[in-house]
Protein backbone atom coordinates (compact mmCIF):
# COMPACT_ATOMS: atom_id res chain seq x y z
CA UNK A 1 0.00 0.00 0.00
CA UNK A 2 1.60 3.58 -0.88
CA UNK A 3 2.51 5.56 1.92
CA UNK A 4 0.65 8.96 2.72
CA UNK A 5 2.30 11.99 3.08
CA UNK A 6 1.24 13.35 5.99
CA UNK A 7 0.13 16.95 7.24
CA UNK A 8 1.51 17.34 10.87
CA UNK A 9 -1.25 18.91 13.34
CA UNK A 10 0.21 22.19 13.30
CA UNK A 11 0.10 23.06 16.79
CA UNK A 12 -1.74 22.24 20.16
CA UNK A 13 -3.41 25.63 21.15
CA UNK A 14 -3.79 24.96 24.92
CA UNK A 15 -6.35 22.06 25.21
CA UNK A 16 -7.58 21.90 21.36
CA UNK A 17 -6.43 20.39 17.77
CA UNK A 18 -5.53 23.05 15.64
CA UNK A 19 -5.71 22.04 11.80
CA UNK A 20 -6.42 23.81 8.43
CA UNK A 21 -9.33 21.41 8.09
CA UNK A 22 -10.93 21.35 11.42
CA UNK A 23 -12.80 23.60 12.76
CA UNK A 24 -11.35 25.89 16.10
CA UNK A 25 -11.43 25.11 19.42
CA UNK A 26 -13.88 21.93 18.66
CA UNK A 27 -11.58 18.80 18.68
CA UNK A 28 -10.10 18.56 22.67
CA UNK A 29 -6.40 17.71 22.59
CA UNK A 30 -6.14 13.87 23.64
CA UNK A 31 -2.75 12.30 23.17
CA UNK A 32 -3.86 8.80 22.59
CA UNK A 33 -6.66 10.19 19.48
CA UNK A 34 -4.06 11.70 17.74
CA UNK A 35 -1.39 9.08 17.90
CA UNK A 36 -4.16 6.63 16.24
CA UNK A 37 -5.01 8.45 14.08
CA UNK A 38 -1.20 8.94 12.91
CA UNK A 39 -1.32 5.56 12.62
CA UNK A 40 -4.53 5.10 10.81
CA UNK A 41 -3.69 7.57 8.26
CA UNK A 42 -0.42 5.01 7.09
CA UNK A 43 -2.79 1.77 7.06
CA UNK A 44 -5.75 0.23 7.34
CA UNK A 45 -6.95 0.12 10.93
CA UNK A 46 -9.38 -1.49 13.51
CA UNK A 47 -9.68 0.88 16.81
CA UNK A 48 -11.08 -0.82 19.68
CA UNK A 49 -11.55 1.34 22.60
CA UNK A 50 -13.88 1.59 25.18
CA UNK A 51 -17.45 3.62 24.43
CA UNK A 52 -16.61 7.10 25.54
CA UNK A 53 -13.39 7.61 24.57
CA UNK A 54 -14.07 9.24 21.12
CA UNK A 55 -13.79 6.43 18.11
CA UNK A 56 -16.30 9.41 15.96
CA UNK A 57 -12.89 11.88 16.92
CA UNK A 58 -10.26 9.45 16.05
CA UNK A 59 -11.94 9.36 12.38
CA UNK A 60 -12.41 13.14 12.12
CA UNK A 61 -9.00 13.29 12.65
CA UNK A 62 -7.70 10.76 9.67
CA UNK A 63 -10.32 12.39 7.95
CA UNK A 64 -9.31 16.37 8.07
CA UNK A 65 -5.61 14.57 6.64
CA UNK A 66 -6.99 12.12 3.96
CA UNK A 67 -10.25 14.49 2.23
CA UNK A 68 -7.46 16.05 0.10
CA UNK A 69 -7.26 12.41 -1.60
CA UNK A 70 -10.77 11.98 -2.26
CA UNK A 71 -14.27 11.31 -0.91
CA UNK A 72 -14.62 10.16 2.63
CA UNK A 73 -17.29 7.98 3.20
CA UNK A 74 -18.87 6.86 6.70
CA UNK A 75 -21.00 3.81 7.53
CA UNK A 76 -22.80 3.19 10.37
CA UNK A 77 -25.81 -0.04 10.98
CA UNK A 78 -28.46 2.22 11.88
CA UNK A 79 -30.27 5.56 10.38
CA UNK A 80 -30.42 7.39 13.32
CA UNK A 81 -26.43 6.69 14.02
CA UNK A 82 -25.25 7.99 10.36
CA UNK A 83 -27.16 11.31 11.07
CA UNK A 84 -25.18 11.52 14.04
CA UNK A 85 -22.17 10.93 12.84
CA UNK A 86 -23.01 13.53 10.48
CA UNK A 87 -23.48 15.81 12.97
CA UNK A 88 -20.79 15.06 14.63
CA UNK A 89 -18.37 15.46 11.61
CA UNK A 90 -20.01 18.71 10.46
CA UNK A 91 -19.18 20.40 13.89
CA UNK A 92 -15.76 19.50 13.99
CA UNK A 93 -14.62 19.15 10.34
CA UNK A 94 -14.83 21.78 7.36
CA UNK A 95 -16.96 19.89 5.16
CA UNK A 96 -17.50 22.13 1.74
CA UNK A 97 -19.97 19.42 0.82
CA UNK A 98 -21.48 16.77 2.35
CA UNK A 99 -24.69 14.20 2.17
CA UNK A 100 -26.53 11.71 3.95
CA UNK A 101 -27.83 8.79 1.93
CA UNK A 102 -30.91 6.13 3.06
CA UNK A 103 -32.70 3.83 1.01
CA UNK A 104 -35.74 6.74 1.26
CA UNK A 105 -33.75 8.41 -1.50
CA UNK A 106 -34.41 6.80 -5.25
CA UNK A 107 -31.68 4.67 -6.57
CA UNK A 108 -31.09 7.00 -9.67
CA UNK A 109 -30.49 10.35 -7.25
CA UNK A 110 -28.51 8.68 -5.11
CA UNK A 111 -26.06 8.44 -8.26
CA UNK A 112 -25.90 12.48 -8.97
CA UNK A 113 -25.65 13.03 -4.87
CA UNK A 114 -22.88 10.46 -5.11
CA UNK A 115 -20.75 12.05 -7.70
CA UNK A 116 -22.03 15.78 -6.39
CA UNK A 117 -20.37 15.39 -2.60
CA UNK A 118 -17.18 14.60 -0.44
CA UNK A 119 -18.20 13.68 2.06
CA UNK A 120 -20.69 10.79 2.15
CA UNK A 121 -22.72 9.49 5.85
CA UNK A 122 -25.23 6.29 4.92
CA UNK A 123 -25.95 2.86 6.30
CA UNK A 124 -24.27 -0.14 4.54
CA UNK A 125 -26.93 -1.54 2.64
CA UNK A 126 -27.46 1.00 0.48
CA UNK A 127 -24.10 1.61 -0.52
CA UNK A 128 -23.38 -1.76 -1.06
CA UNK A 129 -26.82 -2.24 -3.01
CA UNK A 130 -25.85 0.50 -5.23
CA UNK A 131 -22.36 -0.90 -6.47
CA UNK A 132 -23.60 -3.60 -6.64
CA UNK A 133 -25.78 -2.32 -8.89
CA UNK A 134 -22.93 -0.53 -10.66
CA UNK A 135 -24.46 2.59 -10.01
CA UNK A 136 -21.15 3.89 -8.59
CA UNK A 137 -17.58 2.63 -7.80
CA UNK A 138 -15.37 3.56 -4.81
CA UNK A 139 -12.32 4.23 -7.05
CA UNK A 140 -12.67 7.79 -5.80
CA UNK A 141 -12.80 7.38 -2.41
CA UNK A 142 -9.87 8.31 -0.34
CA UNK A 143 -11.81 6.78 3.08
CA UNK A 144 -14.17 4.47 4.08
CA UNK A 145 -15.18 4.20 8.32
CA UNK A 146 -16.80 1.06 9.64
CA UNK A 147 -18.35 2.17 12.45
CA UNK A 148 -19.30 -1.09 14.85
CA UNK A 149 -17.06 -2.51 12.81
CA UNK A 150 -17.54 -6.28 15.02
CA UNK A 151 -20.24 -6.40 12.44
CA UNK A 152 -18.37 -7.47 9.72
CA UNK A 153 -18.87 -11.01 9.72
CA UNK A 154 -20.74 -13.30 7.43
CA UNK A 155 -23.36 -11.77 4.63
CA UNK A 156 -23.31 -8.26 6.67
CA UNK A 157 -22.71 -5.67 4.19
CA UNK A 158 -19.73 -4.43 5.21
CA UNK A 159 -17.76 -7.27 3.97
CA UNK A 160 -18.89 -7.04 0.24
CA UNK A 161 -18.04 -2.86 0.25
CA UNK A 162 -14.09 -3.49 1.52
CA UNK A 163 -14.40 -6.23 -0.65
CA UNK A 164 -15.07 -4.08 -3.50
CA UNK A 165 -13.36 -1.06 -1.75
CA UNK A 166 -10.10 -2.64 -2.41
CA UNK A 167 -9.90 -4.20 -5.52
CA UNK A 168 -11.55 -0.66 -7.39
CA UNK A 169 -9.08 1.47 -5.36
CA UNK A 170 -5.76 1.80 -5.81
CA UNK A 171 -4.72 3.24 -2.46
CA UNK A 172 -7.97 1.87 -0.32
CA UNK A 173 -7.71 3.35 3.85
CA UNK A 174 -9.93 1.16 5.70
CA UNK A 175 -10.93 2.51 9.82
CA UNK A 176 -12.70 0.49 11.40
CA UNK A 177 -14.09 1.00 15.62
CA UNK A 178 -15.80 -0.90 17.78
CA UNK A 179 -16.09 -0.63 21.68
CA UNK A 180 -16.90 -4.45 21.87
CA UNK A 181 -15.20 -6.75 19.51
CA UNK A 182 -16.30 -10.08 20.94
CA UNK A 183 -15.04 -12.81 22.88
CA UNK A 184 -14.00 -15.07 20.32
CA UNK A 185 -10.71 -15.14 18.28
CA UNK A 186 -12.14 -16.48 15.14
CA UNK A 187 -14.21 -13.62 15.08
CA UNK A 188 -12.61 -10.80 14.91
CA UNK A 189 -9.55 -12.38 12.97
CA UNK A 190 -12.55 -12.79 10.53
CA UNK A 191 -13.58 -9.17 11.23
CA UNK A 192 -9.41 -8.17 10.54
CA UNK A 193 -9.80 -10.19 7.41
CA UNK A 194 -12.57 -9.44 6.13
CA UNK A 195 -11.97 -5.43 6.26
CA UNK A 196 -8.28 -5.85 5.35
CA UNK A 197 -6.93 -4.79 8.58
CA UNK A 198 -3.28 -4.47 8.97
CA UNK A 199 -2.82 -2.45 12.17
CA UNK A 200 -5.16 -2.36 15.26
CA UNK A 201 -5.07 0.18 17.65
CA UNK A 202 -6.68 -1.48 20.92
CA UNK A 203 -7.05 0.16 24.62
CA UNK A 204 -8.35 -0.61 27.80
CA UNK A 205 -9.68 1.36 30.55
CA UNK A 206 -6.61 1.53 32.75
CA UNK A 207 -4.23 1.79 30.06
CA UNK A 208 -1.67 4.75 30.86
CA UNK A 209 -2.83 6.87 28.13
CA UNK A 210 -6.60 6.63 28.36
CA UNK A 211 -7.18 6.44 32.11
CA UNK A 212 -7.15 10.16 32.39
CA UNK A 213 -10.17 10.68 30.34
CA UNK A 214 -12.21 7.24 31.67
CA UNK A 215 -14.51 7.46 35.25
CA UNK A 216 -14.72 4.22 37.12
CA UNK A 217 -18.05 2.42 37.03
CA UNK A 218 -19.37 0.76 40.21
CA UNK A 219 -21.35 -2.35 39.60
CA UNK A 220 -23.82 -3.89 42.07
CA UNK A 221 -25.63 -6.63 41.77
CA UNK A 222 -28.77 -6.95 43.35
CA UNK A 223 -30.51 -10.35 44.09
CA UNK A 224 -34.59 -11.07 44.82
CA UNK A 225 -36.10 -14.27 45.54
CA UNK A 226 -38.87 -16.04 43.42
CA UNK A 227 -42.60 -15.58 45.25
CA UNK A 228 -44.77 -18.48 46.48
CA UNK A 229 -47.12 -18.21 43.02
CA UNK A 230 -43.95 -17.55 40.86
CA UNK A 231 -42.39 -20.59 42.16
CA UNK A 232 -45.40 -22.88 41.97
CA UNK A 233 -46.26 -22.55 38.32
CA UNK A 234 -42.16 -22.91 37.41
CA UNK A 235 -42.70 -26.28 39.22
CA UNK A 236 -45.50 -27.12 36.79
CA UNK A 237 -43.70 -25.97 33.91
CA UNK A 238 -40.22 -27.66 34.15
CA UNK A 239 -41.61 -31.02 34.14
CA UNK A 240 -43.01 -29.85 30.34
CA UNK A 241 -39.63 -28.40 29.40
CA UNK A 242 -37.96 -31.40 30.70
CA UNK A 243 -40.39 -33.86 29.05
CA UNK A 244 -39.41 -32.36 25.16
CA UNK A 245 -35.61 -32.15 26.49
CA UNK A 246 -36.16 -36.05 26.70
CA UNK A 247 -37.67 -36.50 23.61
CA UNK A 248 -34.65 -34.94 21.52
CA UNK A 249 -32.10 -36.86 23.66
CA UNK A 250 -33.86 -40.02 22.53
CA UNK A 251 -33.29 -38.76 19.17
CA UNK A 252 -29.35 -38.07 20.08
CA UNK A 253 -29.47 -34.98 20.65
CA UNK A 254 -28.20 -32.54 23.98
CA UNK A 255 -27.19 -35.65 25.69
CA UNK A 256 -23.80 -33.94 26.87
CA UNK A 257 -26.07 -31.84 29.42
CA UNK A 258 -28.05 -32.41 31.99
CA UNK A 259 -31.22 -31.22 31.74
CA UNK A 260 -31.29 -28.49 33.77
CA UNK A 261 -28.32 -27.09 31.98
CA UNK A 262 -29.45 -26.81 29.05
CA UNK A 263 -29.70 -23.03 27.58
CA UNK A 264 -31.91 -21.34 24.99
CA UNK A 265 -29.07 -21.27 22.54
CA UNK A 266 -28.27 -24.80 22.95
CA UNK A 267 -31.94 -25.36 21.18
CA UNK A 268 -31.50 -22.75 19.05
CA UNK A 269 -28.65 -24.25 17.78
CA UNK A 270 -30.87 -27.42 16.97
CA UNK A 271 -31.91 -25.59 13.70
CA UNK A 272 -28.22 -26.35 12.32
CA UNK A 273 -27.88 -29.79 14.03
CA UNK A 274 -30.85 -31.62 13.32
CA UNK A 275 -30.48 -32.12 9.47
CA UNK A 276 -26.69 -32.82 9.46
CA UNK A 277 -27.40 -35.40 12.13
CA UNK A 278 -31.08 -37.07 10.54
CA UNK A 279 -29.84 -38.47 7.11
CA UNK A 280 -30.00 -41.39 4.97
CA UNK A 281 -32.91 -43.44 6.68
CA UNK A 282 -33.00 -41.65 9.87
CA UNK A 283 -34.09 -38.32 7.32
CA UNK A 284 -37.99 -39.44 8.53
CA UNK A 285 -37.10 -38.04 12.69
CA UNK A 286 -36.42 -34.55 10.87
CA UNK A 287 -40.08 -33.77 11.60
CA UNK A 288 -39.97 -34.88 15.31
CA UNK A 289 -37.10 -33.88 16.09
CA UNK A 290 -38.02 -30.04 14.68
CA UNK A 291 -41.33 -29.95 16.47
CA UNK A 292 -40.06 -31.05 19.91
CA UNK A 293 -37.23 -28.24 19.74
CA UNK A 294 -40.03 -25.61 18.89
CA UNK A 295 -42.30 -27.12 21.82
CA UNK A 296 -39.00 -26.85 23.96
CA UNK A 297 -38.21 -23.45 22.70
CA UNK A 298 -41.83 -22.14 23.49
CA UNK A 299 -41.30 -23.38 27.18
CA UNK A 300 -38.05 -22.31 28.19
CA UNK A 301 -39.25 -19.30 26.68
CA UNK A 302 -42.66 -19.40 29.07
CA UNK A 303 -39.98 -19.96 31.94
CA UNK A 304 -37.54 -17.79 31.10
CA UNK A 305 -40.31 -14.86 31.02
CA UNK A 306 -41.39 -16.14 34.64
CA UNK A 307 -37.85 -16.03 36.37
CA UNK A 308 -37.13 -13.04 34.84
CA UNK A 309 -40.03 -10.69 33.91
CA UNK A 310 -42.81 -12.07 35.94
CA UNK A 311 -46.27 -13.57 35.75
CA UNK A 312 -48.02 -11.01 33.80
CA UNK A 313 -45.38 -11.33 30.67
CA UNK A 314 -45.54 -14.73 30.54
CA UNK A 315 -49.18 -15.22 30.57
CA UNK A 316 -49.65 -12.55 28.09
CA UNK A 317 -47.56 -14.39 26.02
CA UNK A 318 -49.48 -17.74 26.69
CA UNK A 319 -52.39 -15.61 26.22
CA UNK A 320 -51.56 -14.78 22.59
CA UNK A 321 -51.87 -18.49 21.81
CA UNK A 322 -54.86 -19.10 24.15
CA UNK A 323 -56.85 -16.01 22.96
CA UNK A 324 -56.09 -16.33 19.38
CA UNK A 325 -55.43 -18.54 16.59
CA UNK A 326 -52.60 -20.67 16.93
CA UNK A 327 -50.30 -20.05 14.31
CA UNK A 328 -47.94 -22.98 14.14
CA UNK A 329 -48.06 -27.00 14.69
CA UNK A 330 -46.33 -26.52 17.94
CA UNK A 331 -48.69 -23.93 19.33
CA UNK A 332 -51.67 -25.95 18.53
CA UNK A 333 -49.79 -28.65 20.65
CA UNK A 334 -49.13 -26.16 23.68
CA UNK A 335 -52.95 -25.14 23.64
CA UNK A 336 -54.25 -28.26 23.62
CA UNK A 337 -51.66 -29.71 26.11
CA UNK A 338 -54.15 -29.36 29.84
CA UNK A 339 -51.18 -28.95 32.00
CA UNK A 340 -50.39 -25.99 29.92
CA UNK A 341 -53.71 -24.68 30.01
CA UNK A 342 -54.01 -24.97 33.86
CA UNK A 343 -50.65 -22.72 34.43
CA UNK A 344 -52.41 -20.14 31.79
CA UNK A 345 -55.20 -20.36 33.97
CA UNK A 346 -53.62 -20.38 36.97
CA UNK A 347 -51.49 -17.51 36.23
CA UNK A 348 -54.82 -15.40 35.65
CA UNK A 349 -55.58 -15.79 39.19
CA UNK A 350 -52.53 -14.18 39.57
CA UNK A 351 -53.54 -10.58 38.04
CA UNK A 352 -51.81 -8.64 41.01
CA UNK A 353 -48.55 -10.69 41.74
CA UNK A 354 -45.86 -8.47 40.45
CA UNK A 355 -42.28 -9.72 40.41
CA UNK A 356 -40.24 -8.69 43.18
CA UNK A 357 -37.73 -7.14 40.93
CA UNK A 358 -40.48 -4.34 40.61
CA UNK A 359 -39.90 -3.40 44.02
CA UNK A 360 -36.16 -3.44 43.88
CA UNK A 361 -36.22 -1.24 41.02
CA UNK A 362 -38.94 1.33 42.11
CA UNK A 363 -36.14 1.68 45.42
CA UNK A 364 -33.04 1.71 43.54
CA UNK A 365 -34.57 4.98 41.16
CA UNK A 366 -35.91 6.16 44.56
CA UNK A 367 -32.75 6.04 45.94
CA UNK A 368 -30.90 7.53 43.09
CA UNK A 369 -33.51 10.36 42.72
CA UNK A 370 -33.28 11.58 46.15
CA UNK A 371 -29.81 11.89 46.76
CA UNK A 372 -29.71 13.55 43.06
CA UNK A 373 -32.80 14.82 41.74
CA UNK A 374 -31.26 15.42 38.70
CA UNK A 375 -30.36 12.26 37.64
CA UNK A 376 -30.55 11.00 34.41
CA UNK A 377 -31.37 7.18 34.28
CA UNK A 378 -31.62 3.96 32.10
CA UNK A 379 -33.53 0.86 32.90
CA UNK A 380 -33.04 -1.32 29.91
CA UNK A 381 -35.55 -4.58 29.88
CA UNK A 382 -35.81 -7.02 27.01
CA UNK A 383 -39.28 -7.40 26.49
CA UNK A 384 -41.43 -3.93 25.79
CA UNK A 385 -44.62 -5.96 28.19
CA UNK A 386 -42.42 -5.62 30.97
CA UNK A 387 -41.37 -2.41 30.03
CA UNK A 388 -45.17 -1.48 30.62
CA UNK A 389 -45.09 -2.61 33.75
CA UNK A 390 -41.96 -1.12 35.56
CA UNK A 391 -43.83 2.48 33.63
CA UNK A 392 -46.56 1.48 35.85
CA UNK A 393 -44.89 0.76 38.89
CA UNK A 394 -42.21 4.09 38.76
CA UNK A 395 -44.25 6.71 37.32
CA UNK A 396 -45.32 7.30 41.35
CA UNK A 397 -42.19 8.24 42.53
CA UNK A 398 -41.04 11.56 44.00
CA UNK A 399 -38.85 13.20 41.33
CA UNK A 400 -38.96 10.40 38.44
CA UNK A 401 -40.29 11.24 35.25
CA UNK A 402 -40.20 8.13 33.18
CA UNK A 403 -41.14 7.79 29.30
CA UNK A 404 -41.29 4.74 27.07
CA UNK A 405 -38.55 4.23 24.58
CA UNK A 406 -38.42 1.07 22.28
CA UNK A 407 -37.65 0.45 18.36
CA UNK A 408 -40.18 0.52 15.81
CA UNK A 409 -43.69 -1.51 15.68
CA UNK A 410 -43.58 -5.11 16.00
CA UNK A 411 -46.11 -8.05 15.16
CA UNK A 412 -47.58 -7.40 18.64
CA UNK A 413 -47.02 -3.96 20.01
CA UNK A 414 -46.82 -0.37 18.17
CA UNK A 415 -43.34 0.80 18.34
CA UNK A 416 -41.74 4.50 17.65
CA UNK A 417 -40.92 6.26 14.90
CA UNK A 418 -37.24 7.28 14.77
CA UNK A 419 -38.04 10.76 14.53
CA UNK A 420 -40.10 10.18 17.80
CA UNK A 421 -37.15 8.51 19.36
CA UNK A 422 -35.34 11.62 18.66
CA UNK A 423 -37.49 13.76 20.30
CA UNK A 424 -38.00 11.81 23.03
CA UNK A 425 -34.23 11.86 23.59
CA UNK A 426 -33.84 15.91 22.89
CA UNK A 427 -36.35 15.85 26.11
CA UNK A 428 -34.52 13.08 27.97
CA UNK A 429 -31.14 15.60 27.53
CA UNK A 430 -32.93 18.77 28.31
CA UNK A 431 -34.49 17.13 31.93
CA UNK A 432 -38.22 16.74 30.86
CA UNK A 433 -37.94 13.00 31.21
CA UNK A 434 -35.46 11.46 33.25
CA UNK A 435 -35.95 8.17 33.26
CA UNK A 436 -35.68 5.89 29.95
CA UNK A 437 -37.10 2.52 30.18
CA UNK A 438 -36.04 1.23 27.20
CA UNK A 439 -35.59 -1.89 25.22
CA UNK A 440 -32.46 -2.83 22.95
CA UNK A 441 -32.61 0.28 21.05
CA UNK A 442 -31.16 2.04 23.72
CA UNK A 443 -28.22 -0.02 23.84
CA UNK A 444 -26.14 0.95 20.28
CA UNK A 445 -26.41 3.63 17.45
CA UNK A 446 -28.45 6.31 19.15
CA UNK A 447 -27.05 9.33 20.74
CA UNK A 448 -27.83 9.16 24.26
CA UNK A 449 -26.64 11.51 26.74
CA UNK A 450 -23.76 10.00 29.45
CA UNK A 451 -26.45 9.28 32.66
CA UNK A 452 -25.64 8.86 36.33
CA UNK A 453 -27.33 5.13 36.77
CA UNK A 454 -27.99 2.57 34.35
CA UNK A 455 -30.32 -0.21 35.35
CA UNK A 456 -30.11 -3.89 34.22
CA UNK A 457 -34.04 -5.45 34.99
CA UNK A 458 -32.19 -8.82 33.92
CA UNK A 459 -28.89 -10.27 32.76
CA UNK A 460 -28.32 -10.58 29.28
CA UNK A 461 -25.49 -13.02 28.81
CA UNK A 462 -23.91 -10.94 25.18
CA UNK A 463 -21.18 -9.23 26.26
CA UNK A 464 -20.95 -6.77 23.63
CA UNK A 465 -24.70 -5.62 24.29
CA UNK A 466 -23.50 -5.71 28.52
CA UNK A 467 -20.77 -3.59 27.47
CA UNK A 468 -22.47 -1.63 25.14
CA UNK A 469 -25.30 -0.62 28.45
CA UNK A 470 -22.82 0.51 30.36
CA UNK A 471 -21.12 2.31 28.41
CA UNK A 472 -24.25 4.96 28.49
CA UNK A 473 -22.51 5.92 32.20
CA UNK A 474 -19.30 6.79 33.73
CA UNK A 475 -18.66 8.96 30.76
CA UNK A 476 -17.82 12.62 32.78
CA UNK A 477 -18.21 11.04 35.78
CA UNK A 478 -18.39 7.92 37.92
CA UNK A 479 -21.11 5.85 36.88
CA UNK A 480 -22.77 3.73 38.71
CA UNK A 481 -24.70 0.23 37.28
CA UNK A 482 -27.33 -2.38 38.74
CA UNK A 483 -27.82 -5.35 37.86
CA UNK A 484 -31.18 -7.42 38.63
CA UNK A 485 -31.36 -10.42 39.39
CA UNK A 486 -34.04 -13.23 40.07
CA UNK A 487 -32.22 -15.84 42.48
CA UNK A 488 -31.60 -19.73 41.87
CA UNK A 489 -33.09 -18.83 38.33
CA UNK A 490 -32.19 -18.40 34.62
CA UNK A 491 -30.71 -14.90 35.24
CA UNK A 492 -27.71 -16.08 37.01
CA UNK A 493 -26.85 -18.39 34.00
CA UNK A 494 -26.68 -15.24 31.75
CA UNK A 495 -25.33 -13.23 34.15
CA UNK A 496 -22.17 -15.76 34.72
CA UNK A 497 -22.17 -16.08 31.15
CA UNK A 498 -21.89 -12.37 30.32
CA UNK A 499 -19.44 -11.92 33.01
CA UNK A 500 -17.33 -15.39 31.50
CA UNK A 501 -17.32 -13.67 27.72
CA UNK A 502 -16.54 -10.57 29.42
CA UNK A 503 -13.16 -11.32 30.75
CA UNK A 504 -12.34 -13.54 27.48
CA UNK A 505 -13.11 -10.38 25.35
CA UNK A 506 -10.40 -8.35 27.74
CA UNK A 507 -8.21 -11.20 26.85
CA UNK A 508 -9.05 -10.65 23.01
CA UNK A 509 -8.20 -6.49 23.40
CA UNK A 510 -4.47 -7.83 24.95
CA UNK A 511 -4.06 -10.28 22.99
CA UNK A 512 -5.01 -8.06 19.59
CA UNK A 513 -2.31 -5.64 21.46
CA UNK A 514 0.07 -7.64 21.51
CA UNK A 515 0.37 -8.62 17.73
Amino acid sequence: MEQLKLDNYVTMNKRFVSHSNIKPETVMERTFQIDIAEKAKKENTLVVIPTGLGKTVIAVLVAADIMKKGKIVMLAPTRPLVLQHHASFNDMLTMENSIVLTGKVPPEKRVNLWNDHQFIFSTPQVVRNDLLSNRYTLEDVSLIVFDEAHRAVGDYAYVEIASLYVTQRETPLILGLTASPGSKRTKIKEVMENLCIQNVEARMRYDEDVINYVKDIKIEWLKVELSPEMDALRKNLEPLLYERIDKLKKLGFLRYKKNEYISKKDLLDLRQVIPQRLTGFRTKLRYPAYLNQALAISLYHCLELLETQGISPMRDYLGRMFEGEPEKRSEKILTNDNRVKAVYEKSQEYVKVSHPKLTALEQVLQKQLETKNSSLIIVFAQYRDTIASILDEITDILYAKPVRFVGQSSRTDKGLKQEEQKEILEKFRQGEFNILVASSVAEEGLDIPAVDLVVFYEPIPSEIRSIQRKGRTGRSEVGRVVILITKNSRDEAYLWAERTREKKMQKIVKWLRSR
